[in-house]
């Protein structure tokens, strides 16, 4: 059973919100589908987290929703990672650790005999920042090679993908940036352009997958790390983590929050080491048993925990029977399980009473009608308290009880029955005639009192509900900056991509024009005319020597039909060969043209035509003057 008295809360308050029974069958499938437990989550920022992914799958309803992630089983891992939101860096809130390094560490281990092992344990560890700040700050306090031989440090999440990141041990410098040029060059080593975490303090840190809300705990912890964690969990589950985080730690270990939470405790589980830092202690000498989980990993035993359990349940035992009031313990099944020494006494029941049916017997409807109480205590998760039932015992004699009815609970929740106790207040009540006048005005006070409190306690909860909203919100803001953070490193990376593809190119066009240059140079320099046409027979080279022979400038001619010109040559002569170059892609013979030059004097003009070589239809045509024609 869990301590009602004492809570987890991050600064917050309740967390109530509408039930979405589409959202809670959603919950509901990824659990049984993937196993992962989303149920006891706070809904406010489950449901955004989930918004947020369905946005950018473009989907509107859950149910819509759950068929995708029943159709696409990638879907899965995409969900995962928008729900966990896995902010974390090396010593994250120098203060605290600060703090744990001076103050707490070196206590916890004076407290452990020399050469025992010292057990750490760091719940929602993400990519393995915090447990190797654990592993460093132990370190730095017991030196290197005592750390490497007794220090074990246990780092758990529910993130796979974080887990196999935390393996590795190897971050980019950027993520080191919190630790000092010292601790990086001790505890680091450079491998490319990243660090990787020293190999002989390496290996006693052990990393796994572990769900606080269903695992069992790791035992016999001296220190335990769960920070920023908790307060993404709603009241309950958070009281259901507490218990195993008090069966995890020994008696004198401390437990290390995050800033956003705050432990409310009534002095049964833990004392305040440092509210500012969020450290608190194990009480020592508790009573009580301590949590037992259903399922134990081969890992984490519970060692010597386990023993003397029957000697504590002989103690629970003789305690409840001598105890100093009536009670009577209840099954589900409505049957007596168990009668102490003082209901046999005053209710006359015996022994062979256990195992019978309660209705069966005279105690479920007197004093009063107890079977209807025991159904509401149950349909209703709480316990029942009633007051000055009379019990008749003659003519003259009255017997008043005041009647606790108390529902029993598992550690998994399911119900294990309820309990009965009958406390004699026949004097008190007697008393209380007598002083009914004051205590109605104490009451009127009370009463007063009370709704004053309320209202405090209103506005204490709404104002801790909106620090924990923003603590959340921040968390989202840290993780959506790193994710503009690699968002931008991939820009520049683009960048730098396309700024070395635009000097090659640039060294490609100066080749380019230098290779024009070279043979424009070429052209310019041959004294005969060289025309050169593309596949359309359109002028794409027009050199000097054809300028000087007809007349006609390159800017006039370029990219015009060739056909289509009109200057001294009768082109039309030469448009068979040209076809039977383009044909044969041969060279043909010189073709002996009557002309007329650029100056007006007429000329026979040799014109041979050349397939252009890697230009599929493109020909080259050399024309030069042949022999001077007589003037008539």
């Amino acid at each position: 059973m869990t301590d009602p008295d004492a809570e987890i809360l991050s600064e917050s308050g309740a967390d109530i919100d509408p039930v979405d029974d589409a959202f809670e069958d959603l919950l509901v499938f990824i659990r049984d589908s993937r196993g992962f437990d989303f149920t006891g989550y706070k809904r406010s920022s489950l449901t955004r987290r989930i918004r947020k992914r369905m946005h950018e799958v473009r989907i509107a309803e859950y149910r819509d929703y759950q068929d995708l992630l029943e159709s696409n089983a990638e879907e899965f891992r995409h969900l995962f990672n928008t729900i966990l939101i896995n902010v974390t860096s090396f010593f994250r809130d120098m203060e605290a650790w600060q703090y744990l390094q001076s103050e707490i560490l070196p206590g916890l281990i004076a407290d452990i005999e020399e050469n025992d092992e010292i057990r750490v344990w760091s719940a929602g560890c993400s990519s393995g920042e915090e447990t190797y700040s654990l592993a460093i700050a132990l370190a730095e306090v017991l030196g290197l090679d005592e750390a490497v031989k007794r220090v074990k440090i246990y780092g758990t999440d529910v993130d796979e993908e974080a887990l196999r990141e935390a393996r590795s041990g190897t971050y980019p410098a950027r993520t080191l940036s919190h630790l000092s040029r010292g601790q990086r060059d001790k505890y680091f080593e450079p491998v490319g352009d990243k660090f990787v975490f020293r190999s002989d303090l390496r290996r006693r840190v052990i990393f796994g997958r572990h769900d606080i809300t269903s695992d069992a705990p790791i035992s016999r912890l001296d220190l335990m790390v769960c920070r920023n964690t908790l307060m993404y969990f709603n009241v309950e589950a958070q009281s259901q983590i507490l218990d195993r985080f008090q069966f995890a730690v020994r008696e004198g270990g401390v437990l290390f929050l995050g800033k956003a939470e705050l432990l409310v405790s009534d002095g049964e589980r833990f004392e305040v080491a440092n509210m500012r830092q969020r450290m608190f202690r194990r009480r020592t000498g508790q009573s009580g048993l301590p949590y037992l989980p259903v399922q134990v990993r081969p890992d984490f035993g519970l060692g010597q925990e386990v023993q003397g359990l029957a000697r504590r349940r002989q103690l629970s035992e003789l305690a409840l029977e001598t105890a100093p009031f009536a009670m009577v313990g209840i099954d589900t099944g409505g049957k007596v399980t168990i009668v102490n020494n003082q209901m046999r006494s005053q209710f006359g029941m015996t022994v062979h009473d256990v195992g019978r049916q309660l209705s069966d017997l005279e105690i479920s409807y007197r004093p009063v009608e107890l079977r209807s109480l025991i159904e509401q205590a149950l349909a209703e998760h709480r316990s029942i308290r009633v007051t000055s039932a009379q019990r008749k015992l003659g003519p003259d004699e009255v017997q008043y009880f005041d009647l606790h009815i108390q529902p029993l609970w598992t550690a998994d929740g399911s119900s294990a029955g309820v309990s009965v106790s009958f406390v004699d207040t026949t004097v008190s009540t007697r008393l209380a005639v007598e002083v009914k006048v004051k205590r109605e005005e104490l009451e009127t006070a009370y009463e007063e009192l009370q709704s004053t409190n309320e209202e405090l306690e209103t506005t204490n909860e709404e104002l801790q509900s909106s620090i924990e909203e923003l603590e959340t919100t921040n968390e989202e803001l840290q993780s959506t900056n790193e994710e503009l953070e690699t968002t931008n490193e991939e820009l520049q990376s683009g960048n730098e991509e396309l700024e070395t593809m635009n000097e090659e190119m640039r060294i490609r066009s100066d080749e380019l024009d230098e290779t024009r240059n070279f043979l424009e140079g070429v052209l310019a320099s041959v004294a005969a005319g060289v025309v050169v046409l593309d596949a359309e027979l359109r002028v794409r080279s027009w050199n000097r020597g054809a300028e000087e022979l007809w007349g006609l400038r390159v800017e006039e001619v370029q990219n015009k039909t060739f056909f289509a010109l009109d200057f001294g040559l009768p082109t039309e002569r030469i448009h068979e060969r040209i076809q039977q170059c383009l044909k044969t892609d041969r060279r043909t013979e010189p073709l002996e043209i009557p002309a007329v030059n650029r100056i007006g004097r007429s000329i026979t003009c040799a014109v041979t035509c050349s397939p252009l070589d890697g230009v599929r239809g493109g020909v080259v045509l050399l024309m030069e003057e042949s022999a001077p024609t007589p003037l008539p």
